[in-house]
Protein backbone atom coordinates (compact mmCIF):
# COMPACT_ATOMS: atom_id res chain seq x y z
CA UNK A 1 0.00 0.00 0.00
CA UNK A 2 1.59 3.53 -1.21
CA UNK A 3 0.60 6.23 0.31
CA UNK A 4 1.62 9.79 2.08
CA UNK A 5 3.25 8.83 5.74
CA UNK A 6 2.35 11.90 7.86
CA UNK A 7 4.88 12.13 11.01
CA UNK A 8 2.70 12.29 13.48
CA UNK A 9 5.11 14.59 15.90
CA UNK A 10 4.96 17.48 12.77
CA UNK A 11 1.49 16.63 12.60
CA UNK A 12 1.34 17.55 16.02
CA UNK A 13 3.20 20.23 16.07
CA UNK A 14 1.45 22.18 13.21
CA UNK A 15 -2.12 21.59 15.06
CA UNK A 16 -0.28 23.35 17.69
CA UNK A 17 0.54 25.99 16.13
CA UNK A 18 -2.32 26.31 14.25
CA UNK A 19 -4.15 26.53 17.60
CA UNK A 20 -1.55 29.68 19.10
CA UNK A 21 -2.17 31.56 16.19
CA UNK A 22 -6.02 31.08 16.25
CA UNK A 23 -5.97 32.12 20.30
CA UNK A 24 -3.81 34.65 19.96
CA UNK A 25 -6.20 37.31 19.97
CA UNK A 26 -8.51 36.27 22.00
CA UNK A 27 -6.47 35.92 24.69
CA UNK A 28 -4.84 38.71 24.39
CA UNK A 29 -8.23 40.58 24.70
CA UNK A 30 -9.01 38.78 27.72
CA UNK A 31 -5.67 39.47 28.86
CA UNK A 32 -5.76 43.01 28.48
CA UNK A 33 -9.26 43.59 30.23
CA UNK A 34 -8.11 41.76 32.90
CA UNK A 35 -4.88 43.58 33.72
CA UNK A 36 -5.90 46.79 32.13
CA UNK A 37 -1.80 46.82 30.73
CA UNK A 38 -1.18 45.89 27.26
CA UNK A 39 2.32 45.21 27.92
CA UNK A 40 1.46 42.89 30.75
CA UNK A 41 -1.29 41.44 28.59
CA UNK A 42 1.44 40.62 25.81
CA UNK A 43 3.59 39.07 28.24
CA UNK A 44 1.06 37.07 30.04
CA UNK A 45 -0.50 35.57 26.58
CA UNK A 46 3.05 34.60 25.68
CA UNK A 47 4.02 33.14 28.82
CA UNK A 48 0.92 31.21 28.50
CA UNK A 49 1.73 29.85 24.71
CA UNK A 50 4.88 29.10 26.44
CA UNK A 51 3.51 26.75 29.14
CA UNK A 52 1.26 24.87 26.70
CA UNK A 53 3.91 24.23 24.17
CA UNK A 54 6.02 23.11 26.54
CA UNK A 55 4.64 21.24 28.64
CA UNK A 56 1.45 20.02 26.79
CA UNK A 57 2.36 20.25 23.01
CA UNK A 58 2.63 16.54 22.72
CA UNK A 59 -1.05 16.37 24.12
CA UNK A 60 -4.08 15.69 21.43
CA UNK A 61 -5.05 18.92 19.85
CA UNK A 62 -8.68 18.46 21.28
CA UNK A 63 -7.26 19.23 24.56
CA UNK A 64 -5.13 22.39 23.84
CA UNK A 65 -8.58 24.32 24.32
CA UNK A 66 -8.86 23.79 27.94
CA UNK A 67 -5.41 23.02 28.56
CA UNK A 68 -4.54 26.95 27.28
CA UNK A 69 -7.43 28.24 28.99
CA UNK A 70 -6.55 27.12 32.61
CA UNK A 71 -2.70 28.23 31.79
CA UNK A 72 -3.94 31.50 30.66
CA UNK A 73 -5.72 32.32 33.79
CA UNK A 74 -3.44 30.80 35.87
CA UNK A 75 -0.82 33.07 34.80
CA UNK A 76 -3.57 36.09 35.04
CA UNK A 77 -3.79 35.62 38.00
CA UNK A 78 -0.68 35.64 39.06
CA UNK A 79 0.35 38.94 37.14
CA UNK A 80 -2.68 40.77 39.44
CA UNK A 81 -1.64 39.09 42.27
CA UNK A 82 1.80 40.34 41.93
CA UNK A 83 0.07 43.69 40.94
CA UNK A 84 -1.86 43.69 44.20
CA UNK A 85 1.26 43.27 46.23
CA UNK A 86 3.12 46.21 44.76
CA UNK A 87 0.52 48.36 44.86
CA UNK A 88 -0.10 47.67 48.50
CA UNK A 89 4.09 48.41 49.04
CA UNK A 90 3.64 51.47 47.47
CA UNK A 91 0.69 52.39 49.44
CA UNK A 92 1.75 50.97 52.52
CA UNK A 93 5.16 53.34 52.17
CA UNK A 94 3.42 56.40 50.78
CA UNK A 95 1.15 56.37 54.24
CA UNK A 96 4.40 56.58 56.06
CA UNK A 97 6.19 59.28 54.31
CA UNK A 98 6.46 62.16 56.35
CA UNK A 99 5.38 60.44 59.37
CA UNK A 100 8.24 61.20 61.75
CA UNK A 101 6.07 58.89 64.38
CA UNK A 102 7.63 54.95 65.32
CA UNK A 103 4.99 52.73 66.34
CA UNK A 104 6.14 49.55 66.51
CA UNK A 105 3.39 47.72 67.98
CA UNK A 106 1.11 48.50 64.73
CA UNK A 107 1.27 46.43 61.91
CA UNK A 108 1.73 49.00 58.65
CA UNK A 109 -1.34 46.40 56.86
CA UNK A 110 -3.89 47.36 59.81
CA UNK A 111 -3.27 50.88 58.21
CA UNK A 112 -4.36 49.64 54.78
CA UNK A 113 -7.39 47.06 55.96
CA UNK A 114 -10.13 49.64 55.60
CA UNK A 115 -9.29 51.59 52.49
CA UNK A 116 -10.83 51.28 49.45
CA UNK A 117 -8.80 49.99 45.97
CA UNK A 118 -9.03 53.32 44.04
CA UNK A 119 -8.53 52.95 40.16
CA UNK A 120 -4.84 53.85 39.68
CA UNK A 121 -4.32 56.30 36.39
CA UNK A 122 -2.82 53.87 33.37
CA UNK A 123 -1.25 56.73 31.97
CA UNK A 124 2.30 56.03 30.14
CA UNK A 125 3.88 58.65 32.94
CA UNK A 126 2.13 56.73 35.36
CA UNK A 127 3.44 53.22 34.55
CA UNK A 128 7.18 54.82 34.09
CA UNK A 129 6.63 55.70 37.46
CA UNK A 130 5.60 53.34 38.78
CA UNK A 131 7.91 51.02 37.67
CA UNK A 132 10.68 53.41 38.77
CA UNK A 133 9.59 53.46 42.46
CA UNK A 134 9.16 49.87 42.25
CA UNK A 135 12.95 49.58 41.22
CA UNK A 136 13.98 51.32 43.96
CA UNK A 137 12.02 49.73 46.54
CA UNK A 138 13.52 46.52 45.60
CA UNK A 139 16.83 48.19 45.49
CA UNK A 140 16.22 49.73 49.49
CA UNK A 141 14.82 46.15 50.27
CA UNK A 142 18.17 44.31 49.49
CA UNK A 143 19.90 47.16 51.96
CA UNK A 144 17.62 45.87 54.70
CA UNK A 145 19.37 44.03 58.27
CA UNK A 146 17.99 40.40 57.48
CA UNK A 147 15.49 39.78 59.82
CA UNK A 148 13.41 42.96 58.76
CA UNK A 149 13.69 42.12 55.05
CA UNK A 150 13.10 38.57 55.88
CA UNK A 151 9.93 39.91 57.87
CA UNK A 152 8.64 42.36 55.31
CA UNK A 153 9.01 39.74 52.73
CA UNK A 154 7.37 36.89 54.42
CA UNK A 155 4.36 39.79 54.82
CA UNK A 156 4.25 41.87 51.77
CA UNK A 157 5.18 39.56 49.21
CA UNK A 158 4.33 36.26 50.17
CA UNK A 159 0.97 37.69 52.03
CA UNK A 160 1.64 35.37 55.04
CA UNK A 161 -0.20 36.79 57.92
CA UNK A 162 1.11 38.02 61.11
CA UNK A 163 1.01 34.38 62.98
CA UNK A 164 2.51 32.35 59.82
CA UNK A 165 5.47 34.89 59.82
CA UNK A 166 5.88 34.12 63.38
CA UNK A 167 6.22 30.63 63.03
CA UNK A 168 8.60 30.80 60.08
CA UNK A 169 10.79 33.16 61.51
CA UNK A 170 10.94 31.34 64.43
CA UNK A 171 9.71 34.62 66.38
CA UNK A 172 6.73 36.45 68.63
CA UNK A 173 4.35 38.35 66.68
CA UNK A 174 5.21 41.36 68.11
CA UNK A 175 8.58 40.78 66.90
CA UNK A 176 7.45 40.28 63.73
CA UNK A 177 4.94 43.64 63.91
CA UNK A 178 8.42 45.63 64.95
CA UNK A 179 10.36 44.03 62.42
CA UNK A 180 8.10 45.29 59.91
CA UNK A 181 7.21 49.03 61.22
CA UNK A 182 11.18 49.43 61.09
CA UNK A 183 11.89 48.15 57.84
CA UNK A 184 8.31 50.28 56.27
CA UNK A 185 9.80 53.05 57.98
CA UNK A 186 13.31 52.79 56.46
CA UNK A 187 12.32 52.29 52.78
CA UNK A 188 9.61 55.27 53.40
CA UNK A 189 12.37 57.39 54.38
CA UNK A 190 14.72 55.83 51.72
CA UNK A 191 12.91 56.72 49.35
CA UNK A 192 11.79 60.32 50.24
CA UNK A 193 15.68 60.67 50.14
CA UNK A 194 15.46 59.96 46.46
CA UNK A 195 12.81 62.55 45.70
CA UNK A 196 10.21 59.46 45.19
CA UNK A 197 6.49 60.50 46.03
CA UNK A 198 4.58 58.07 46.44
Amino acid sequence: MTGFHKDPELANRAELSAFLQGVEKRAFKQAAYALRNDDAALDAVQDAMLKLSVSYGERPASEFPMLFQRILQNVIYDALRRQKVRNTWTTLLSSFIGDDEQDNDNDPLDTLAGEPDEARADTPHAQYERTRTLAAIEREIERLPPRQREAFLMRYWEEMDIAETAAAMGCSEGSVKTHCSRATQTLAAALKAKGIEL
